[in-house]
């Protein structure tokens, strides 16, 4: 049984990166690159949450997924999704994408549930997608969590889903939307 779920996983993974890598504009991908994650039902830490080891980067004007999608291949993306089954096990899935104002103001306009946190206010001894997702999620799970960086820290929006083909179709919506000219 569990082999079978790491299967459907692997599966709906490859479907998810496979939507991005052909239809997702370039410019939603951070400096940092980006990945996205898919968690088992039970998922307890990063050995149980899938994601593209090496993350997906841009390659001249192509969406480009450096390695295979494995078991354990992030860390701060799966933290997120760990941090969201906390509050609602259906949420197994996240993805990070490129801040800014233009990209916020069109997930406003999509009517995505938006929640964000402020790095400066973080406590100390905790780690800061611990900390940032569980203050966004007590009330329920939104689609959508950022923040605005803070030194050293790029500015980011995570969205979240109950599976990464959900969330990738969330970011191609706002993908064949976004208008950069705003950027």
């Amino acid at each position: 049984m569990i082999s079978e779920d790491r299967a459907r996983v692997i599966a709906r993974m490859d479907q998810a990166v496979a939507l991005l890598a052909g239809r997702m504009d370039t410019r939603l991908i951070p400096e940092v690159g980006m990945n996205i994650v898919y968690a088992l039902p039970d998922a307890r830490d990063r050995d149980d949450v899938a994601g593209v080891l090496g993350r997906i980067v841009r390659l001249g004007d192509a969406v480009h997924p450096v390695g295979e999608i494995v078991f354990g291949a992030s860390d701060h993306v799966a933290r997120i999704v760990l941090t969201a089954m906390r509050f609602d096990p259906r949420i197994r899935s996240a993805a990070n994408i490129r801040f800014s104002d233009a990209i916020l103001l069109e997930m406003e306009n999509l009517m995505f549930e938006i929640c964000s946190f402020d790095r400066a206010k973080e406590p100390p001894g905790v780690q800061t997608m611990d900390w940032g997702v569980a203050s966004c999620c007590r009330d329920g799970v939104p689609d959508v969590i950022y923040d605005r960086g803070a030194t050293g820290k790029e500015p980011m929006i995570r969205v979240l889903g109950e599976d990464p083909v959900a969330v990738a179709q969330n970011i191609l919506k706002l993908s064949s939307r976004i208008s950069y000219a705003q950027s």
